[in-house]
Formats: structure tokens, C-alpha cells, sequence
């Protein structure tokens, strides 16, 4: 088994910034990629991005590339979501997820390890 858990989520301004980590305990594969989603209120749950655990690799949805960057810490089993010009319709529960094998993938179905969430609040 895999634990993830999250944290840094918070209220903030639009246009601001916060950052999000995804630390990792447990059982702990060589190769897996770590992924973000959300899900804001009355919406599905939506792919924000992952990341390889080399970090070689990643992938963003349209709606938040060139303002959310994921980084790696292999050292501490944590991966980050920085998030940056924050919009109110970003606001949503961000979720961390783990899958298993190295083929990269937008679907939350792949994603065998899901944290408990963090609540991001962005404020007009």
C-alpha cells in the first residue's frame, strides 16, 4: 500500500499563489508517476497534471498550463504543485494520486493511490 497525503491548501486572492505537497509513505515503487486532479463543487473530478518520478516528464491540463508547475523530491518521497495566477474556478478539493506503472495517463481510473484532498479557496 501507498499513503499520500496532502497539504498547503488554503483560501487566497485571485492572482495569487500557493504551493501543494503530495508526500508519499508506505510502499514505494522505483518507477510510478505521481498526478494531481481537483474537483470543484457540483463538477467531476478533473486531471491537472503529473509528473514521472525521474521528473523527466510532465503534463498539465489546457486549463492550468503555464500557471501550475509540478517538481519532484525523490529524497522525500514529496511531490509539489505550485500554483500561480490563481483564478476563482480553481477553486476546488485537490487530490494527489499515485499509479504504478510508467505509462503516462489522464485518466483517473489509472491512478491505483488517491490522498484524502486539500481545499483550495480563491477568492474574487
Amino acid at each position: 500500500q501507498v499513503q499520500l497525503v496532502e497539504s498547503g491548501g488554503g483560501l487566497v486572492q485571485a492572482g495569487g499563489s500557493l504551493r501543494l505537497s503530495c508526500a508519499a509513505s508506505g510502499r514505494t515503487f522505483s518507477r510510478y508517476i505521481m498526478g494531481w486532479f481537483r474537483q470543484a463543487p457540483g463538477k467531476e473530478r478533473e486531471f491537472v497534471g503529473s509528473i514521472t518520478r525521474s521528473a523527466d516528464s510532465t503534463s498539465y491540463a489546457y486549463s492550468v498550463e503555464g500557471r501550475f508547475t509540478m517538481a519532484s523530491d525523490n529524497a522525500k518521497n514529496t511531490v509539489y504543485l505550485h500554483l500561480k495566477s490563481l483564478k476563482p474556478e480553481d477553486t476546488a478539493v485537490y487530490y494527489c494520486a499515485a499509479k504504478s506503472s510508467m505509462i503516462v495517463s489522464r485518466r483517473e481510473r489509472d491512478y491505483n493511490y488517491w490522498g484524502q484532498g486539500t481545499q483550495v479557496t480563491v477568492s474574487s
